[in-house]
């Protein structure tokens, strides 16, 4: 028997619209709930979006956005955190490309977290894989100096496909070098999915990158 998806919203709604977003800005929208200078942390397609309340909760002076693409994982989520006492997050309904390109500007996010996307597996899907070299750049240009992306996968042609992208990119230096992933990150909270895979002796693969710090000769 399949539930009826509740749209009451039982307290603050956080969710914003791109538009929105483009209105206030970051700095608008979180002002009086989280101290300037604004720190920004963002977690593009957050799921049941566990991992990102838990990040929320340990740094409550830290402004969280989560970005998500279905419309039913954002409700759950806006229903979930308006039973908490968290102000520090802000929940996006729309295409990543389309939040990180009109809403986020150049060096304003401390760090970005992409666990485990759509592997889109068949050849033919590639163009569809969220990590593409045109969006890695524009994520290497959000990120400050010195701020940190996170891409988990549990998909090994996808892993491969990620270590490609992620080297190709000249603002960015690999944290796990030589390695070019690790299997296990200690001190990571696993999202639910993982605990998932997990159990069931999937291959995890975990990537961490840092926007280079400027030089006379670096890029920019």
């Amino acid at each position: 028997m399949s539930r009826t998806l509740k749209h009451d919203i039982p307290g603050a709604d956080w969710r914003v619209g791109v538009d929105e977003a483009l209105r206030r800005g970051w700095h608008g929208l979180f002002a009086g709930d989280v101290p300037a200078p604004l720190q920004l942390v963002v977690e593009i397609g957050f799921g049941r979006g566990e991992f990102l309340m838990e990040l929320a909760e340990r740094e409550p002076k830290t402004a969280f956005v989560g970005i998500e693409y279905s419309f039913k994982r954002v409700l759950k989520m806006a229903r979930r955190l308006a039973r908490t006492s968290l102000r520090n997050v802000r929940l996006v309904q729309a295409p990543a490309e389309q939040v990180v390109r009109d809403t986020l500007g150049d060096a304003s996010v401390s760090t970005f977290w992409i666990n485990f996307p759509d592997p889109w597996p068949k050849k033919r899907h590639f163009k569809r894989r969220l990590l593409q070299r045109d969006f890695v750049a524009l994520l290497a240009r959000r990120l400050a100096p010195g701020g940190l992306l996170h891409v988990a996968t549990d998909h090994p042609g996808y892993a491969e496909w990620i270590d490609e992208v992620l080297r190709a990119e000249p603002r960015l230096e690999n944290c796990f070098a030589p390695a070019a992933f690790r299997a296990d990150v200690p001190g990571r909270r696993p999202t639910a999915y993982e605990l998932e895979w997990r159990a069931l002796g999937r291959p995890l693969h975990f990537f961490g990158y840092a926007r280079r710090r400027p030089t006379r000769a670096g890029p920019d």
